[in-house]
């Protein structure tokens, strides 16, 4: 069976997580991507074709005159619709095309939600800079961005208008929303579906970095939240008809109440996933490729529930080049599984972005007992280094 896989940069999920889920399962798989010299860098054994991935009619021109594809998948943010869009034209499972859209483009997510009668959060779309009566504070960020990049919260119009303005001469041509601040406490949850029965993973508790900008710097695992907060983030996602695949969600709680801050339509980054995989003790990506390959996701996905855990992001305080870093880490405290892999090379200089391109490394903790997970995590950080130089 053949798996054409959609791709933008390579990524530790699509490397260590869905390609080694791919082999497993016996599936041939092409990548498709407009960066094909890093993919093949990065696994040399997988078949690399270079394809203009963000347009839906190149990939299906390419697919077209290749091999007959059995599943179109992608788990990139930028690539859901044109990867819904090609599968549909194959006749192949997907993810509905319209949701797909709907939460990349986060001035659509907020229309159609007020829409539907779900929530509504004040917003506005901006593509030049100007000055607005917004309820101050209020949260600026690109309309299709990703990953905290040029998310700031800004607390007059001049303020506005000088953000947009930054924002704007590196993104020249990009569309921006200007959205309410919702107060809360950060959360994701983590969903799994085939389009007729759905799995809540549970999800995270992230902390950020402080204000104005939103750089997440640890999240700790939640197995369960309260049910009235999972149901009101399960009534917002039906609402987008969001619930085929793998979908990471971020919302506030505030007052009881939970907010959608945004959907990304794809297993959760960062390391998460594998986390996720290797806590819940579940094969994570193989049920994700499968219900791309139409096969429905059993009734109990039998996972593990007294797992404990917590991620650590260390980050650059200033520019400059990295000269000291902890190298990539296995090892066990007490009953705790620590994995510390390393996310930027020593002699690498790097400016100072205020996001996560910030990170210099990500140290995964597992165990049963968060107490003694935060302790094992702690004494790790700790005792490490890392020194960034002019």
């Amino acid at each position: 069976m053949r798996l054409y896989l959609l791709a933008l940069n390579p990524t530790d999920s699509v490397t260590e997580g869905f390609l080694p889920a791919a082999a497993r399962l016996g599936l041939d798989v092409t990548v498709l991507t407009d960066q094909p010299d890093p993919h093949r860098r990065a696994y040399p054994e997988v078949e690399v074709r270079e394809c203009d991935v963000r347009d839906y009619r190149a990939v299906i021109t390419r697919i077209s005159a290749h091999h007959p594809p059995d599943a179109i998948f992608t788990n990139s943010d930028h690539l859901q619709t044109q990867a819904a869009l090609a599968a549909d034209y194959f006749g192949l499972p997907a993810k509905n095309w319209r949701a797909a859209l709907r939460t990349k483009d986060k001035a659509e997510m907020r229309r159609h939600l007020a829409a539907t009668g779900v929530d509504t959060v004040w917003s506005a779309e901006l593509t030049e800079p100007v000055a607005l009566d917004a309820p101050y504070p209020c949260v600026v960020k690109p309309r299709e961005g990703v990953a905290s990049e040029d998310v700031v919260l800004v607390d007059g119009p001049e303020e506005l208008v000088a953000r947009c303005a930054d924002i704007l001469t590196r993104r020249p041509g990009a569309a921006l929303v200007v959205e309410e601040y919702l107060p809360g406490e950060l959360y994701t949850l983590e969903t799994l579906g085939d389009g007729r029965v759905r799995h809540v993973l549970g999800g995270f508790h992230t902390e950020l970095s402080p204000l104005p900008y939103f750089i997440e710097e640890r999240m700790a695992f939640v197995p369960a939240h309260p049910e009235a907060v999972r149901a009101q983030v399960l009534a917002q996602l039906d609402a987008l008809e969001v619930g085929f695949g793998a979908c990471h969600t971020e919302f506030v709680v505030h007052g009881g109440r939970a907010r959608i801050i945004e959907v990304n339509y794809r297993a959760i980054g960062d390391q998460c996933d594998l986390l996720l995989a290797q806590l819940l003790e579940i094969p994570l990506f193989e049920h994700i490729l499968r219900t791309h390959l139409g096969e429905p996701l059993p009734a109990e996905l039998g996972a593990r529930r007294d797992g404990a855990a917590r991620l650590e992001y260390p980050c650059a305080d200033r520019a400059g080049t990295l000269t000291a870093a902890p190298a990539a880490t296995e090892l066990a405290v007490d009953d705790v599984r620590l994995t510390y892999r390393p996310l930027r090379s020593i002699g690498e200089r790097h400016e100072l972005y205020g996001t996560n391109r910030d990170y210099l490394g990500v140290l995964r903790a597992t165990g049963t007992d968060q107490q003694a997970v935060d302790k094992a995590t702690a004494g790790f950080l700790a005792a490490q280094r890392w020194e960034i130089g002019p």
